[in-house]
């Protein structure tokens, strides 16, 4: 294993064992709700049920992305043991926090001349975030050198393709990403919008799906269009979800089905609090490696 710390933020989504297991480095982001302010930490401190239960509820939560000082606080030990620094940001196209970290990176490196401090914007989100940050994590465990790693990030952070699905859109409805009564209309509809990420680490609307059940077929039929070697398919695939646990289990049924070798080896995790704030609770989101991103 190389001399350096792979790090990235608490919205990568995956759960505390998967960062402690993988020797994975992170940093919080914050929310707040009812005028308190929480730190997203992997819901050590609430649970997903009891956070998506206030949102269901009509609570309101703002997010807050991650400070320099914070970033700057949270290297200074490894560079002090003499590590260099890898780190991979939630994507730019939805916060602002990448900018935060190459100035914390520009601010240490005077103090730490002989280190490496790099920053990379993932063009990810949630679990297809923390998905990027497990595949780095398995070719430094194999050995791949920083710059090398560095280098396969930049060159594989679009093939990791996000779909997902909304059955409530209250929360897009309150962050402005649908009209009141897009929202209203399509509630009324049994409409899910299916989504993914563009190019440029964007949510992008695709579709209008009525009924959740189609919804889920469509996020699998997206995959299958969209993934590394189709149904022959056996790198790693993740799915995160808002409190709707048996709709994860019901798309990751029917990969298993369409992709034989993925049977019982999809990984499932709870969207974060800080991601969740904005997709409401009904969320299910699907991540593989497949082609590259373009639009």
């Amino acid at each position: 294993m190389g001399n350096y710390l792979i790090s990235c933020e608490s919205t990568a989504d995956m759960p505390l064992e998967f960062f402690r297991d993988r020797n994975i480095g992170y940093v919080c982001f914050h929310y707040e709700m009812n005028g308190a302010t929480y730190t997203d930490d992997l819901y050590q401190s609430t649970s997903p049920q009891e956070f998506f239960g206030k949102l269901k509820a009509g609570t309101q939560a703002k997010t807050s992305q991650v400070g320099t000082g914070e970033y700057v606080d949270f290297w200074e030990p490894y560079l002090e043991q003499g590590m260099d620094i890898l780190h991979v940001c939630l994507s730019s196209g939805i916060s602002g926090t990448y900018n935060s970290a190459c100035l914390a990176a520009e601010t240490l490196a005077p103090k730490y001349p002989e280190r490496k401090i790099r920053v990379i914007d993932s063009l990810a989100a949630s679990a297809g975030f923390g998905l990027l940050v497990e595949y780095m994590a398995d070719k430094r465990d194999a050995g791949m050198p920083f710059d090398e790693l560095v280098e396969w990030t930049e060159e594989h952070k679009l093939n990791l393709n996000h779909w997902f699905f909304v059955t409530d859109l209250d929360c897009l409805k309150r962050g402005g990403r649908v009209s009141a009564t897009s929202a209203l209309i399509a509630t009324a509809l049994k409409i899910c919008p299916v989504m993914n990420v563009d190019y440029q680490g964007k949510l992008i609307p695709r579709e209008k799906i009525r009924t959740k059940k189609k919804a889920i077929a469509r996020v699998v039929d997206n995959m299958l269009e969209h993934v590394e070697n189709g149904a022959a398919y056996t790198g790693r695939c993740a799915i995160s979800h808002s409190d709707c646990l048996e709709d994860a289990q019901e798309v990751a049924r029917l990969i298993g089905e369409r992709i034989p070798a993925l049977k019982g080896k999809v990984e499932i995790s709870n969207i974060g609090t800080v991601i969740g704030a904005h997709t409401g609770p009904g969320t299910v989101a699907l991540f593989f490696m497949g082609d590259k991103r373009v639009d």
